[in-house]
């Protein structure tokens, strides 16, 4: 699916005009085309189902390491910085930090590819919860284990800037696959991991 600049053009002329200001006046004349380029930017991930964002970022590394489904080594890529829209209010959601984390079998993801899959599983309409599970799913598929952790802390406008209006308010989700879900000695290294 590719995103219609065209419509978002014509859409965001017809809401300026209806929060009664003048589209055409000199402040707003470009603001359609740049807010058009910019949802092009920001929801790029919508162009793309979590089957093909693990093709685009499944390049592995095989190397003589001993990864095999018998261990419990994990790899923790932690705070990587993401942002996405809030598919409610399409507010922004901000200062959000991404730890993945999973337990190679064969192989080893490159490391710029786990950051590079959270960016593509957040440049969507979104709930935090479900950029967990985007995560985790893409994260499955493209490093060929069920281990895989996602832990998601962020602040979102629709919280803080409007309704409520709790600035300070934060929130936290985990997503836990496979080994993550059920064994708890890997659960404690995990936390250990995340608090170092």
């Amino acid at each position: 699916m590719a995103i219609d600049k065209d419509a978002i053009r014509e859409h965001i002329r017809g809401i300026l005009a209806a929060l009664g200001d003048d589209p055409d006046r000199e402040g707003l004349k470009e603001t359609p085309d740049r807010v058009a380029r910019m949802y092009e930017e920001v929801f790029e991930g919508m162009n793309y189902t979590n089957h093909e964002i693990a093709m685009m970022f499944n390049k592995s590394f095989k190397d003589d390491l001993c990864v095999g489904a018998d261990k419990k080594d994990i790899v923790l890529v932690r705070d990587i910085p993401i942002f996405s829209y809030c598919e409610h209010h399409i507010a922004l959601m901000y200062d959000m930090s991404v730890s993945v984390a999973y337990i190679p079998k064969d192989k080893v993801l490159g490391l710029s590819k786990i950051a590079r899959i959270c960016d593509m599983a957040s440049k969507r309409l979104q709930l935090q919860e479900r950029i967990g599970s985007d995560i985790a799913e893409i994260m499955c598929e493209a490093a060929e284990t069920e281990d895989v952790a996602v832990i998601i802390h962020g602040t979102h406008s629709c919280m803080s800037a409007r309704g409520i209006k709790k600035d300070a308010a934060s929130t936290v989700t985990t997503t836990f696959r496979g080994r993550f879900e059920t064994d708890s000695s890997i659960q404690s290294q995990l936390t250990m991991m995340l608090h170092a």
